[in-house]
């Protein structure tokens, strides 16, 4: 049975003991640890290459390579993600403690689709489509806030992981 999301206001820990020691244990936590940063670094590249043809209408190709690796590097964080979310909170995505997280990332990834959709059936200038990129970049950056908010919560809970008063 799926649990609900956290309320806004209710204070509780992210990960109980148990899932605390699943995660700590999950090969997936360090792939995830590994895949973050290299997914931030390509998207650094591509704004700059994307930035970079919408100024000069110069170097199409480069941009659209990168966006595309972009999208690459977030479904291969995001199938990793939701293996590590099963082993840790027995669910697959929405698991309560990672809810808000995994709606925007959903986001995150229709907008993605969406660039290779329109790339691939060749709708719209490449303009738009890089539009369209940038549109999922900039809902990736606030998606890669809350992770970093919600790594820094967990750091900051008792290793014993019980619930706080609320």
């Amino acid at each position: 049975m799926l649990e609900r999301p956290i309320k806004p206001g209710r204070s509780a820990a992210i990960y109980t003991r148990e899932q605390r020691l699943r995660r700590d244990a999950s090969p997936w936590t360090i792939v995830q640890a590994i895949l973050a940063p290299i997914q931030f670094l390509v998207f650094l590249v591509s704004v700059g290459l994307v930035a970079y043809y919408l100024v000069t209408g110069a170097g199409l190709a480069l941009a659209t390579a990168s966006v595309v690796l972009k999208t690459f590097c977030l479904y291969a964080i995001m199938v990793t993600g939701a293996i590590w979310e099963k082993e840790v909170f027995g669910q697959h995505l929405f698991a309560p403690a990672f809810f808000w997280e995994d709606a925007v990332s959903m986001i995150v990834i229709a907008l993605h689709t969406a660039y290779l959709v329109m790339l691939l059936g060749r709708i719209g200038s490449p303009e738009t489509q890089l539009w369209v990129a940038l549109a999922g970049y900039a809902v990736y950056v606030i998606n890669a806030g809350q992770f970093i908010w919600k790594l820094q919560l967990a750091r900051r809970e008792p290793a014993s992981g019980r619930e706080t008063a609320s």
